[in-house]
């Protein structure tokens, strides 16, 4: 599924986020940027052990900040460390902080010049964000950014499986839905 704003596009696809070709992948990781479970041990395995050792250099990120890195042996040349939220249910902060580990990305990738960038959904495995909160979310945050900066011109939702993909998609038809800056492809 795919969108646009201005010139920019919002595309979904499941897959594996290693493997994308865009100029930049956000990478699902903890305060500490040493590495972990889910995405963020899979980004580091695939990108090898140099990554690691730039990320040891960075120190830490907060939880809704975001860091860039070199992309290593990966397709993509960089990659933006997000540190989303655990989710609590009754926390008022957590969908705050969501939208800011998404907003923090897009505003690295843009003081790095970075024009195509590919997200997982963040703070939904470990974490234990629900996909059906966290994709409005996560979609909704990312077409506020593009419609005020077109040097963004892709930004990708890579799913790991069928059912968060069905829960972005289902996210991106109501949002297409109610924003009329949102236009189908």
């Amino acid at each position: 599924m795919r969108v646009h704003i201005n010139q920019a596009a919002i595309e979904l696809v499941q897959g594996d986020i290693t493997e994308q070709d865009t100029q930049a992948i956000v990478n699902a990781a903890n305060t500490t940027l040493l590495g972990g479970g889910g995405v963020d041990g899979a980004i580091h395995r695939a990108a090898g052990p140099r990554l690691l050792r730039e990320t040891s250099t960075l120190g830490g990120c907060a939880t809704g900040d975001a860091k860039i890195s070199g992309g290593y042996r990966l397709k993509a040349d960089h990659v933006i460390h997000a540190v989303g939220p655990v989710y609590r249910k009754d926390d008022p902060d957590v969908a705050r902080l969501l939208a800011s580990a998404h907003r923090r990305s897009l505003e690295v990738a843009l003081e790095h010049g970075v024009s195509t960038v590919a997200f997982p959904a963040i703070s939904t495995g470990v974490y234990g964000y629900p996909l059906h909160e966290a994709a409005p979310i996560a979609l909704g945050t990312t077409a506020d950014f593009l419609r005020d900066h077109p040097q963004i011109t892709l930004v990708r939702f890579v799913l790991f499986d069928q059912r968060a993909l069905a829960a972005f998609e289902a996210a991106l038809a109501d949002l297409s839905r109610s924003d009329p800056n949102v236009q189908p492809d």
